[in-house]
C-alpha cells in the first residue's frame, strides 16, 4: 500500500442544483486519519463524494488532489450491475483498479486475511447475503485497489451486529489507510474514526476528535448563540415599549422625541449586531399514537418461522405475549430469521379481520393497527410524487398533506417530484410520515435507523420512549437499541429466548 501522503480536499467549494445551493463556500483537507462526515438527510453528503470522485463538477471553488492520488470507493448500495457477476470477477476488477490485474495471488491472500474460503471465488455475487457482499467490497477496494484514501458512504448498512463487529476490526487494525467514512450510526463512528467534519447548512465543521465529543463542541456554540439571540430578543422588546411610551408622552412634551430616537438607534444597533445562530431545518419525525383496548398487543404460540426461499425452518417459538407499550428488540446472528419474523407477522396481520383465531399461531389484538418499516423500502413507488403518495393515507386530503409535509422537512416547491429525486434518508422520513397517519398501535420496525440522520434517530428514540405504542424491532445500531428497548428477545440455535439485557449479545456477536 502506498505511503505517500495523500492530499484530498475542497476550497470554497459549491455546488447548485439549479438555482438551489446543496452546499455552498466548504473548505475541508482530509489527513492521515479515519475522518468522520456527518450531516442531517439531503444536506448534501453524497453530492460531496460524488465531486470529490470526479462524478459531479463544482460550480464554484475547488477539489484539491495530490497528484496521482489513488482512491478507493464503495457507495452506500451495492452496485446492481455486480449482481449476475462471479465473486472472482468482482474482486479481479478491484484488482486491475489498482493496476495489478495478473496478481491473482493478492486474491488468495486477501481471502485468507478475512477468513473465507477460496470456493466462494466461484459463487454469483448475487447469492451472497447483503451483508457479505459489503464487506468484500469493502475490503477489495482497501487491499486490492492499494489506495492512498479509502471513501466508504455508509457502511454499516445492511450488516449484522456480528459484521460490524469484523468491520470495526478492519478499519482500526487491519487496513491502515487514510479515510472519510459517512455514516449515522453513532457507536460505529466513536469506535472507528478519530476526526469528524459536520456538514450543515452554515458550511463545514472540523473537529480532532471522535463524533460524540465532536458533536458536544459543534453544539456549545450553538446553544451560547441561541442564549444570547434571546437575551438580544428580550432587550429589543423592553426598548420597543419603551420608544413606544416615549411616543406617546411626546404628544405633550416634544423634547421627549429625542429620547425617542435614542433608544430607536439603539434598537436599530442590536439589530445591526445580532447574534447569528444555526437553525437546523424543521423536520420532525413523528409517530402517531393509536388507543388499544386490551393490555396484550399480539401474541405467539407454536411459531415455527421459514426462509422464504427454501423453506428451511430458522427458529421456533413457543410462547410469547406483547404488551401495549413493550418496545422489543429481536437479536441475533445474521440470517437467523430476525427481519423473516418480522415479515411473517406483518404478512398475518389482516386489518379486514374483526378477530383472530384462537388456535392461530399469531393472534392479533382485534384493535390492532399495524404498521411495518422493511430495510429495503422496496415498496416505496419512486415514480408517484411525494404530495400523492401521503394523500393516499385514509383521509387526508391536499391540504391536509402539504401540513403534515412541511414539519416534517419536504419544501412546497419539492411535493409534485417523483420519490426517486430524494435522499434514502428522506425517503425513510417519508415512509415513518405516511405511517404516522394510520395511526398505529403496533411497529414493526426492520433496520429503521439505516438511513436516518442523527437528528431523526434522536426523533425516533424519543417517540418510541415517551408514547404507549408496542414496537419490535430489529436494529444493528447499538446506541439505538439500548435507548429504546425495554425487552430484549435473541435468537439462539432456533430458539426465542428473553435475556435481560443486550450487552453479552453485542460482546460476542
Amino acid at each position: 500500500m502506498a505511503t505517500r501522503q495523500a492530499v484530498l480536499g475542497m476550497e470554497r467549494a459549491s455546488f447548485f442544483y439549479g438555482s438551489a445551493a446543496v452546499f455552498r463556500g466548504i473548505s475541508f483537507l482530509l489527513d492521515g486519519a479515519r475522518t468522520a462526515l456527518v450531516g442531517e438527510n439531503g444536506c448534501g453528503k453524497s453530492t460531496l463524494l460524488k465531486c470529490l470522485a470526479g462524478e459531479l463538477e463544482l460550480n464554484g471553488g475547488q477539489v484539491i488532489r495530490s497528484r496521482g492520488l489513488r482512491t478507493g470507493s464503495v457507495p452506500q448500495d451495492v452496485p446492481p450491475s455486480l449482481a449476475p457477476s462471479s465473486v472472482r470477477d468482482v474482486l479481479g476488477r478491484s484488482l486491475a483498479g489498482g493496476g495489478q490485474a495478473d496478481d491473482w495471488w493478492r486474491v488468495d491472500m486477501l481471502l485468507e486475511e478475512i477468513g473465507v474460503e477460496p470456493a466462494i471465488l466461484d459463487c454469483r455475487f448475487d447469492t451472497l447475503s447483503g451483508g457479505w457482499q459489503r464487506l468484500l467490497l469493502i475490503a477489495a477496494a482497501a487491499r486490492l485497489e492499494e489506495p492512498d484514501i479509502l471513501i466508504l458512504d455508509e457502511p454499516t448498512n445492511h450488516l449484522d451486529l456480528g459484521n460490524i463487529n469484523t468491520l470495526e476490526r478492519w478499519l482500526t487494525v487491519d487496513f491502515t489507510v487514510p479515510m472519510l467514512i459517512v455514516s449515522h450510526d453513532r457507536a460505529f463512528l466513536d469506535r472507528v474514526t478519530e476526526r469528524t467534519l459536520f456538514l450543515r447548512r452554515d458550511g463545514m465543521h472540523a473537529f480532532k476528535t471522535r463524533f460524540s465529543l465532536a458533536r458536544e463542541e459543534l453544539l456549545r456554540p450553538d446553544a451560547a448563540a441561541a442564549a444570547r439571540a434571546r437575551l438580544e430578543d428580550i432587550e429589543i422588546r423592553r426598548l420597543e415599549q419603551a420608544a413606544a411610551r416615549y411616543k406617546a408622552w411626546a404628544v405633550k412634551n416634544p423634547d421627549l422625541n429625542r429620547r425617542k430616537g435614542a433608544v430607536e438607534t439603539r434598537i436599530a444597533r442590536i439589530e445591526k449586531e445580532r447574534t447569528k445562530t444555526y437553525v437546523a431545518r424543521e423536520r420532525r419525525l413523528e409517530l402517531a399514537e393509536g388507543e388499544i383496548d386490551a393490555r396484550i398487543a399480539l401474541r405467539l404460540a407454536d411459531l415455527t418461522v421459514s426462509a422464504s426461499g427454501d423453506g428451511r425452518k430458522l427458529l421456533a417459538i413457543d410462547r410469547l405475549a406483547i404488551a401495549t407499550g413493550d418496545k422489543v428488540a429481536i437479536l441475533g446472528a445474521n440470517g437467523a430469521g430476525k427481519s423473516t419474523l418480522l415479515a411473517a407477522l406483518a404478512r398475518a396481520f389482516d386489518p379486514e379481520r374483526e378477530h383472530y383465531d384462537s388456535l392461530s399461531p399469531i393472534r392479533f389484538n382485534p384493535a390492532c393497527r399495524l404498521v411495518y418499516f422493511d430495510q429495503t423500502m422496496h415498496d416505496l413507488p419512486l415514480d408517484q410524487s411525494i404530495l400523492d403518495h401521503v394523500m393516499e393515507a385514509p383521509g387526508v386530503g391536499e391540504q391536509d398533506a402539504i401540513r403534515h409535509l412541511a414539519p416534517a422537512g419536504f419544501p412546497f416547491a419539492k411535493l409534485g417530484e417523483p420519490i426517486a429525486i430524494l435522499s434514502h434518508g428522506e425517503r425513510a422520513r417519508l415512509v415513518f410520515l405516511k405511517m404516522k397517519l394510520l395511526r398505529p398501535n403496533l411497529y414493526l420496525l426492520d433496520e429503521p435507523t439505516n438511513h436516518l440522520d442523527v437528528e431523526g434517530q434522536e426523533d425516533l428514540e424519543e417517540q418510541l420512549e415517551r408514547s404507549d405504542v408496542s414496537c419490535l424491532f430489529v436494529s444493528h445500531d447499538r446506541y439505538f437499541t439500548r435507548t429504546v428497548a425495554t425487552r430484549f428477545l435473541e435468537i439462539r440455535k432456533g430458539r426465542l429466548i428473553e435475556i435481560d439485557d443486550p450487552e453479552s449479545f453485542f460482546a460476542t456477536a
